[in-house]
């Protein structure tokens, strides 16, 4: 049977490179480090390390360890602060992650999942890093969003739904010409490739991918003038007629003055707000029913 203190050996010899120094950092002596290793791999039948005089570092197999093996002992760990916790005040902290825009329904949010007996400990931090803490264990769910063309990429234990479809609005300086009109086709969203244009910090951001390629199947490059995540300072930069951007629109319900906020034609032009939980809802105690009941009256009391 797996021992997680074979886990425990095996992450820190991969973090310090060494076995020597993976006992020193647990605290371990060295004969106790390698009769975890050797016992570990006893259980799978293989050689977990790669031993040279430089270091040891994972083999294939090893290696496959430390990933699934960080998952088991944020697991274990979660499970022991959870039971104190429930010991300790009668609840139990939902980990949830979502990104920095959608920071003004937290309150909403926490006040439905406190009412439903459960206290939230929210992290912000952009889509893929929120994916990648996720798949650690690091998060109990989350609320992420992408675009109607691009999967969030959420491996198979985890469950995926929409919540709500958001539209993207071009934000352009007051007087630009097509400040005024009704809705943007391709073809006038494709005019604009001339202007300077703000986008997210992260290049792997789905609304900006969609963007750029509309423009790249047209055989456009238009300037990228900031990254920032900041909305603020993006919609600053249309006021000062410096660029333009994409805007979803709970992110901006009124525009600031010198603002206009033109609808996209093209439906896929939206961020989609996903709802991500695991499959097996013992693992947080919280179905993909209940998490989206409450995002979606948050969104609507938003």
């Amino acid at each position: 049977m797996l021992d997680l203190r074979q886990l425990q050996a095996l992450r820190a010899v991969h973090a310090a490179g060494s076995v020597t120094r993976a006992a020193r950092e647990l605290g371990w002596s060295q004969p106790t480090v390698d009769y975890h290793l050797h016992a570990l791999e006893q259980l799978v039948g293989g050689l977990v390390l790669e031993r040279t005089p430089r270091g040891s570092t994972p083999t294939e197999v090893g290696a496959l360890l430390v990933e699934r093996g960080d998952e088991i002992l944020a697991l274990s760990e979660r499970a022991v602060a959870d039971a104190r916790e429930l010991q300790r005040s009668g609840r139990t902290t939902l980990r949830f992650g979502t990104y920095p825009t959608a920071a003004a329904l937290l309150p909403e949010i926490v006040a439905r999942v406190r009412g439903a007996g459960r206290e939230l400990e929210v992290v912000l931090k952009e889509v893929p890093q929120l994916l990648d803490d996720l798949h650690r264990g690091e998060l109990d769910a989350l609320l992420a969003y992408s675009v109607p063309t691009i999967a969030l990429g959420v491996r198979p234990e985890f469950e995926v739904a929409e919540v709500y479809r958001d539209p993207l609005l071009v934000a352009l300086p007051a007087d630009h010409p097509l400040a005024a009109a009704e809705a943007l086709d391709t073809a006038a969203l494709r005019s604009l490739h001339e202007l300077p244009w703000v986008l997210g910090s992260s290049e792997r951001d789905p609304m900006d991918v969609l963007l750029m390629a509309t423009f790249e199947e047209a055989g456009l490059s238009p300037e990228v003038s900031i990254r920032t995540d900041d909305m603020q300072v993006m919609l600053a930069m249309v006021t000062a007629r410096l660029a333009v951007c994409l805007v979803p629109r709970l992110a901006a319900p009124a525009p600031p003055p010198g603002v206009a906020l033109v609808p996209i034609a093209d439906e896929s032009f939206a961020r989609t707000l996903l709802a991500v939980v695991p499959k097996d809802a013992r693992r947080t105690g919280l179905s993909m029913r209940q998490l989206r009941t409450h995002l979606a009256a948050a969104i609507a009391g938003g």
